[in-house]
């Protein structure tokens, strides 16, 4: 064991080596993740190498990657070292998993599909190896790991649960990585105290005089590689040290620095060639070496680099002791410098043209449009295979090397429209944020406007934003983009429904889209239509999505919007279809992203039906993926569903607290449909408890035009929670011009939802004398597909023929009603059913037990899935889990149902 790894291990560190090794035996079995937080020097990686030798001895396999500054540009460079000992494992996943794999680490030509379905894959290799023996993932610098490296290991971190999987990550203080947000528990180090300082500074370097020795001590300030490097430095010295005035780590580049000075000019050629290049190849440094200097270098003129331990060698690989000391030499070499050695490895590599062009690439000082134009082609091949992490990077070196500045904007704008793509707020910011660019065409202009409006989500209220959206399409579609004016339209509907734009807008936006050229069903335009304009043009949304409901076909684009279009004009039992039908694809291809907001459909149109078995893990699930694929406004949406749900079931407690959560986050940016949902979950819950003036002030809210909560569409799908409210309440009245205004709406849109709660709101605000007749047609109506909304007009009419002494008649209702809400698991208007049968005279069996009031969300899905007939490993790939995380959620489920069993399921979740 190198010295200052021995002495980090023996002075100062028991305490963290002793909680490392407590971690790693704590969940060796049951899988786990741990960060290791610290400054430069501080030991974080020593202290994992010594990890690594105590899960050694307790039998474990040691799988192991490093992040390095100069592979951050090659994506999943990190996650293959890791996995490379695996290689021959990778055949034996699912033919989807073992392709996406092949694909991402380059082995064939196919597309690189989304990167969630690569993590799945890693995740099921990973559980493979650890059913052998338990796993431990050492993971170095993982501040340097690539981005789609880091993102795959934080996807596999955040599910060990059930796997015998230990993943162990360094990261270094003032760095950021995708490791930070998958909320693993952290290892802080410290420096050393001075106790422990000392010992080591004693036994590293046990002759320094008192003077230096005090020096160090007070200027390494406990940082263990100071304690060890700064010594060798001030005895290589000639003269006393200079001021410490410099930061510790730029000192202790410095002293490797230093230490380089007085190797042969050759060697340090080869040390600034093993710093620049992509790759630990040994016969790289050298032949490029070879070519800078003219001199044949062997491995032993390395040597003098290895005993003055700045670098290890082996038959093959060079490496660096320290990534301090990389840095440091990169840093001390000039730009000229460092141009010819990227020239010399591009020589070098001819039989690798994609690393070669990115040498090539780095080693000119002045723009080239030849190598930008073969950037550009690599960009365009890579995009193809999906693999749009390099595409960005060809083209942002593109851009630097472009001679022509038409060609520079263009590679620049189609650069951000990669990264957009990706989700990586992060790249484009960085991207638009260079300097103006003046010669932008009015087409480059107008893709930025909709690139920066993709990260926008259309909070605020701002209906001059939409206005100009929808101006700017019509620019665009006059130009023949109609793709791009398509997109500027979808931006400015989103905007009219998050934020509350004025009907001038609104009418703007629906103006230009129905002018544009495309198919009257394409699900782009309606859902435009359905966002933008839900009241004026419901007829016209509605009747195409019946339209394509009785025509199912996968040729036509964007049919995965058709649920939310679904949604927007209340026709929930269609929402809850389409949502269905694309969820499939969605899971297959790893789209996490998109799959987040079918899901967040499915959950509030599931929800408004009183479907829990299908809103329940619905918005279970789209609240963890959009906290996994970084979408705040979707991951507050699914909650203040969470909270509806809750209401639904008589969960009070859950209620708030996902109420205050979803508010938390859409308060300060004004996300309407957020507010409004949370407002509703807080009705229903009042509701639930007969608390109506509570409720009725909670709804109230969601139809007044100056309340944050109002929103023009999602009021109209709360009329029949707002009337029960009101005529329990006494406020009959103060809803009449609430109630005057929906009917005027309703002439409008054949909305299924609201049309179902004018019926509802005329017969339980009628006067009593007067109300048979509406409740004849709200129970007259088609229901079939609407059973919690029958039900509950059930049940008021139960309660009126009671309150009209027609306690016999008022039986056969109350009775059907309690039925249907036992069924749909709605407790609270179970329990108010039951209550108005025992004073009509009749008692009612309490209430059995069912699946859902005992399985958590994700244990009803697993559940459901499994009596569906699919097998772990096919629940595991559409949930993203591994299949033994699957088989642990079953194992804790069966005892929940009382049974023992996976036949036994089906009949189970029936009861």
């Amino acid at each position: 064991m190198p010295a200052n790894q021995l002495g980090i291990a023996l002075f100062g560190r028991q305490s963290e080596q002793r909680r490392l090794g407590d971690f790693v035996d704590g969940v060796r079995k049951s899988g786990g993740a741990m960060l290791v937080r610290g400054e430069a020097g501080i030991g974080k990686s020593a202290l994992l190498l010594d990890t690594a030798g105590i899960a050694a001895a307790r039998g474990m396999r040691i799988l192991r990657t490093a992040g390095v500054e100069s592979e951050t540009h090659m994506p999943f460079a990190g996650l293959h070292q890791m996995l490379l000992p695996l290689r021959t494992e990778i055949r034996e996943l699912p033919a989807p998993q073992r392709d996406a794999l092949g694909a991402a680490f380059g082995l064939t030509d196919a597309r690189v599909p989304d990167p969630f379905l690569i993590a799945l894959a890693a995740l099921n290799l990973l559980g493979e190896a650890a059913a052998r023996s338990p796993v431990l993932l050492l993971v170095e610098d993982a501040h340097w790991l690539d981005r789609a490296s880091a993102d795959v290991l934080a996807f596999v971190a955040r599910r060990l649960d059930s796997e015998p999987i230990v993943l162990l990550a360094a990261i270094r203080d003032g760095f950021q990585s995708p490791l930070d947000g998958a909320g693993l528990p952290e290892l802080l180090l410290d420096r050393l105290d001075d106790t422990a300082a000392t010992a080591l500074l004693d036994s590293c370097s046990p002759t320094l005089t008192p003077a230096v020795r005090t020096r160090v001590l007070r200027e390494a300030a406990g940082n263990p590689l100071a304690l060890v490097e700064l010594p060798i430095a001030a005895r290589d010295r000639k003269g006393p040290l200079p001021p410490g005035w410099l930061p510790l780590t730029t000192r202790l580049e410095q002293t490797f620095t230093a230490r380089m000075s007085g190797l042969p000019s050759t060697l340090r050629t080869v040390l600034l060639v093993a710093a620049l290049n992509d790759s630990t190849a040994l016969s790289e440094a050298l032949d490029a070496t070879a070519l800078i200097t003219g001199v044949t270098v062997t491995a032993e003129d390395l040597a003098p680099a290895v005993t003055a331990r700045l670098v290890d060698v082996d038959e093959a690989a060079v490496s660096f002791r320290h990534p301090l000391m990389r840095s440091a030499i990169y840093q001390g070499a000039s730009i000229s410098q460092r141009h010819a050695v990227h020239a010399a490895l591009a020589d070098v590599l001819t039989d690798r043209p994609d690393r070669r062009l990115w040498h090539r690439a780095a080693s000119t000082p002045r723009p080239d449009e030849s190598i930008a134009v073969e950037l550009e082609t690599t960009a365009k091949s890579v995009r193809r295979r999906g693999d749009l992490l390099s595409a960005v990077a060809a083209l942002e070196h593109a851009v630097r090397l472009s001679e022509n500045p038409a060609h520079r904007c263009e590679r620049l704008v189609r650069a951000a429209e990669y990264a957009a793509e990706m989700g990586r707020r992060d790249i484009v910011m960085r991207l638009l944020g260079e300097d103006e660019q003046p010669q932008l065409s009015a087409q480059q202009q107008a893709r930025i406007v909709w690139i920066r409006e993709s990260f926008q989500d259309g909070i605020r209220d701002d209906s001059a934003a939409a206005h100009s959206l929808a101006d700017l399409a019509e620019t665009m579609a006059a130009q023949g983009d109609v793709d791009l004016a398509l997109k500027l339209l979808s931006s400015a509907s989103l905007r009219c429904f998050w934020a509350h734009a004025d009907e001038r807008s609104r009418q703007r936006v629906v103006t230009v889209a129905e002018g544009l050229p495309v198919d009257d069903l394409d699900g782009r335009l309606l859902t435009v239509l359905a966002f933008a304009a839900p009241i004026e043009r419901g007829k016209v949304v509605i009747e195409r999505l019946r339209h394509l409901a009785a025509h199912p076909t996968g040729g036509r684009p964007a049919a995965r919007l058709l649920g939310s279009s679904a949604l927007m004009v209340g026709a929930f039992d269609l929402s809850e279809e389409f949502c269905a039908a694309s969820l499939p694809a969605l899971r297959a291809q790893g789209r996490l992203s998109l799959l987040t907001r079918d899901l967040g459909a499915q959950a509030w149109s599931a929800a408004r039906l009183a479907d829990l078995s299908v809103a329940i893990p619905a918005a279970e699930e789209a609240a963890r993926l959009a906290h996994e694929t970084s979408q705040p406004l979707m991951h507050a949406i699914a909650q203040a569903s969470g909270a509806v749900l809750a209401a639904l079931r008589g969960e009070q407690d859950r209620v708030e607290s996902l109420a205050v959560a979803a508010e938390q986050v859409a308060l300060p940016v004004g996300a309407r449909p957020v507010l409004a949902t949370v407002q509703l979950a807080r009705g229903l819950a009042a509701l639930g408890e007969g608390r109506y003036a509570d409720a009725f002030d909670h709804l109230r809210r969601m139809h007044d035009p100056a309340d944050p909560a109002f929103h023009l569409a999602l009021r109209c799908f709360s009329l029949a929670e707002l009337a029960d409210a009101a005529a329990h309440s006494g406020q009959g009245r103060a809803v009449a011009g609430i109630i005057e205004e929906l009917e005027a709406v309703a002439l409008t849109t054949p909305s299924p939802s609201l049309h179902a709660d004018l019926r509802y709101a005329r017969a339980v605000l009628a006067d009593e004398a007067a109300a048979e007749p509406f409740f004849d047609a709200a129970l007259g109506a088609d229901l079939r597909r609407w059973p919690f909304v029958r039900a509950r007009v059930l049940l008021a009419y139960g309660e009126w023929l009671r309150r009209q002494r027609r306690t016999a008649e008022s039986r056969a209702p109350l009775r059907t009603a309690r039925e249907t809400f036992d069924a749909l698991g709605v407790i609270p208007w179970s329990e108010r059913a039951r209550q108005e049968l025992r004073a009509s005279g009749e008692s009612s069996r309490r209430r059995s037990s069912e699946a859902r009031d005992v399985l958590t969300a994700q244990e009803l899905q697993i559940a459901q899935m499994a009596a569906d007939g699919l097998t772990n490993r096919e629940i595991g790939e559409k949930l993203y889990l591994s299949h033994r995380t699957v088989s642990s959620h079953l194992y804790r489920i069966f005892p929940k149902l009382g049974i023992t069993s996976r036949s036994a399921l089906s009949t189970a979740l029936r009861v």
